[in-house]
């Protein structure tokens, strides 16, 4: 059994609550690169036919790895992330309210424990640490497996995390430092709300899951590990959100953890002492952000959240597509223009794309308009490009196509997301090669298939969604 306050990282593209009332977090496959193109077809083929995707069946490149990029910064106002940390710091993805603040007091260290760990996870994890380092201004360092450690990253299997936490990618447990004292602990030690302040705690990881997820999962949970407990659906700019359009930690998150680390603050503050000294902190680590407007923000109402909920679940098809319809109407109602608006006509258009073309495009379109009218919500109309361009891609809208997909590009590397970027490369060069452009698809395809590879993982399931997105075509 899992615990309700544990945090954990869905797998399977479903948000709901389990049996015992733990809250997972969403990790759609489609806002994760993967688009579930079968949708999109008239008549999926029952067994992916890589006839199309010849290059990629005979010769795949190596993998390819994103580089360091450069440091960036939050263009928010001060009191908006005042605002944001507290409600990050102080809650549960539950719902719970955490009476006192926590963090981890002097040097931190970690280490990485398992009988298999994955080559891509060092490389990974050396660049994120270093950006903890210098972004975050966080004191942490490497230790080696048998050394006790504040923070302990085990791998496992994915059928052994499942067996204790379904439906689970990864998760991040106080108290514990392995698997087998996770296995056999009680359940209060486990309970975030009774830590005071962090002195150790296991991140759980699968081992046989393609890098990119691998990825994501130090990502979200290191920062969880680190700093706040909590995901807000209204932040744009932030791993801290439930839609998981960001997997990498984004120049906010950054700011958010340096804040918690800052010396005004200890373990143990109520939310009212932290509130007082916020103010200070961010106008000595965050100077840009004094004077900036604050744009006020809408509570986001539980029926909203539900709706979301029940939308990227398993319930019948026609169950989710009227929670989908419903969260755009809640939307609507609250005169939202913000994520979460776009987030509600993006899951009702990639809900209705098998049973009512009609609506997907209108619900497509719209969520398109909202997400490309903001800076920062430049990765979210990526995903509602990849699927735009698939749609005009069954359609035989080829220049449509095209357009769409190489538009989005730039965005998906940006983002880091390989498994979108190798997809919305697949679609342009599908739709190169029906406008004739025979050299440049090929050249297109050939550089996808190395982001694949690090989005997807094995060589069966690139060259499966490479069929996919060549069925598409036909």
């Amino acid at each position: 059994m899992t615990h309700p306050d544990m945090h954990k990282r869905t797998a399977s593209g479903i948000k709901n609550s389990i049996e015992n009332g733990l809250k997972t977090g969403p990790l759609l496959r489609l806002l994760a690169g993967t688009v579930l193109l079968a949708g999109c077809m008239t008549t999926a083929p029952k067994t992916p036919d890589t006839a199309r995707a010849a290059p990629a069946a005979l010769d795949l490149p190596p993998m390819k790895i994103f580089s360091p990029a450069p440091t960036q910064t939050t263009t928010r106002s001060n009191t908006s992330i005042a605002r944001d940390f507290l409600d990050l710091s102080f809650a549960l993805e539950t719902g719970a309210t955490l009476e006192r603040f926590t963090r981890f007091e002097g040097p931190i260290t970690l280490r990485i424990t398992g009988e298999r760990i994955p080559a891509s996870l060092g490389y990974d994890l050396s660049r994120l640490m270093d950006r903890f380092r210098s972004e975050a201004g966080i004191e942490i360092a490497r230790v080696p497996a048998g050394q006790p450690a504040s923070i302990t990253i085990e791998t496992l299997t994915q059928a052994e995390l499942s067996r204790r936490a379904p439906n689970t990618a990864c998760i991040v447990v106080p108290n514990v430092s392995s698997w087998q004292e996770f296995r056999h602990a009680r359940r209060a030690n486990l309970s975030w709300t009774q830590v005071e302040r962090r002195e150790r705690l296991a991140v759980f990881i699968p081992e046989n899951v393609p890098p990119q997820e691998i990825r994501d999962c130090l990502h979200e949970e290191l920062a969880q590990a680190l700093g706040p407990l909590n995901d807000l659906y209204r932040l744009p700019d932030s791993v801290f959100n439930d839609d998981n359009i960001h997997s990498v930690l984004t120049p906010f998150d950054m700011l958010i953890l340096r804040a918690t680390y800052a010396p005004e603050l200890r373990s143990g503050m109520t939310r009212e002492q932290v509130a007082a000294a916020l103010p200070g902190i961010l106008a000595r680590i965050h100077p840009a952000g004094a004077g900036r407007t604050t744009v006020p923000v809408q509570p986001t109402p539980p029926a909203w959240t539900q709706a979301v909920l029940t939308a990227m679940g398993d319930a019948p098809l026609p169950q989710r597509r009227r929670a989908a319809e419903l969260a755009v109407a809640i939307a609507r109602n609250e005169g939202w223009s913000d994520s979460r608006a776009g987030f509600s006509w993006f899951l009702m258009g990639r809900l209705a794309v098998s049973s009512d073309r009609a609506q997907a495009h209108l619900a497509l379109d719209e969520a398109y308009r909202i997400y490309a009218a903001r800076p920062e919500t430049r990765f979210h109309a990526a995903h509602v490009a990849m699927q735009r361009a698939a749609l005009a891609l069954s359609e035989h809208r080829y220049q449509a196509a095209y357009e769409l997909s190489a538009g989005a590009i730039d965005a998906a590397r940006d983002a880091e997301n390989a498994a979108l970027l190798a997809s919305l490369m697949l679609t342009e060069s599908e739709a190169l090669e029906k406008l004739g452009r025979t050299q440049d698809a090929r050249s297109v395809r050939l550089d996808s298939l190395g982001w694949a590879r690090y989005g997807f993982g094995s060589d069966d399931e690139v060259r499966a969604r490479a069929a996919e997105i060549a069925a598409l075509a036909r």
